[in-house]
């Protein structure tokens, strides 16, 4: 059996027009699935601007949601699995930045509502306070699409490894990250925190960015990666809007795994990480 899986990070320029942002994931997707993707990722909040006063508007709920209604149309037509980014997902008259798992059916298999929500303070840089609109999730996402198991957390989920360290005890080979990081912690912690988490844990990484745009309230970092076990970055991109491609050798964690075996070194007679 192949062990080699081939994913598409898209990277694309988030505007305030929903069915514009539609359009452009399809396209995306499309030209991923012609390239050969196995797994299509899109970014945090991919149809929406990343911004308070927006995210009730955009707001969608999974039975009659046009975007993923949308997306699972597109994963079915091209024949691949796509891992939504995140939407402003409306549940029960509460808001959630959501990621849904879609398989190469057009099934969703797997919905991950962020955890740990964005309240930042920077005095002259950054202020954002998502709990003003979001209510957290409460759920660990890992989803099995047959050829790889796939963890998946959002953006701020990053700076909390616990959750990483439960999603590798559950069996995750990859991590997928929609993120958009802003231009003060981007420079800072965005490839600190993707390699650091991939060598923590022994997974793949790949953080899929919405592309910059300077003329939105809120800038995204970009910068969108692929990070292997061992924390080498395998791929990359920079601000601009794009698809970036990588080839994943799951093989690699078996051999990272046995030649640095951390994950059996850990001492759980002193110390225990799980879930509640």
């Amino acid at each position: 059996m192949d062990s080699t899986i081939k994913v598409s990070l898209c990277q694309m320029k988030v505007i305030d027009d929903k069915d514009i942002n539609i359009e452009k994931a399809i396209k995306m997707i499309e030209t991923s699935a012609k390239n050969n993707a196995d797994v299509v990722i899109l970014p945090e909040m991919f149809n929406c601007p990343y911004d308070n006063s927006k995210f009730r508007a955009y707001a969608e709920n999974l039975v009659n949601g046009k975007t993923i209604e949308s997306i699972s149309k597109a994963a079915r037509e091209f024949k691949v699995h796509i891992i939504a980014g995140s939407i402003p997902e409306l549940a029960e008259e509460k808001l959630y930045n959501t990621c849904f798992a879609i398989d190469d059916n057009g099934n969703t298999i797997g919905r991950h509502r962020k955890v740990h929500l964005f309240d930042v303070n920077i005095p002259g840089k950054i202020e954002f306070r998502e709990s003003d609109m979001l209510a957290p999730g409460n759920d660990i996402t890992v989803v099995d699409i047959g050829c790889c198991k796939i963890g998946i957390a959002i953006c701020y989920d990053v700076r909390f490894p616990e959750l990483f360290r439960l999603m590798a005890l559950k069996g995750a080979q990859m991590i997928v990250i929609p993120a958009a990081f802003n231009m003060t912690t981007g420079p800072l912690h965005w490839e600190l925190l993707m390699r650091a988490r991939a060598v923590d844990n022994q997974v793949f990484i790949a953080a899929v960015s919405p592309a910059r745009n300077e003329n939105a309230n809120y800038v995204a970092y970009g910068n969108s990666m692929v990070v292997d076990p061992f924390a080498e970055v395998l791929v990359r991109l920079g601000g601009e809007e794009d698809i970036l491609y990588s080839n994943i050798d799951l093989s690699k964690l078996t051999k990272v795994r046995n030649e640095l075996p951390l994950l059996k070194h850990r001492r759980e007679d002193i110390y225990e990480v799980y879930e509640k």
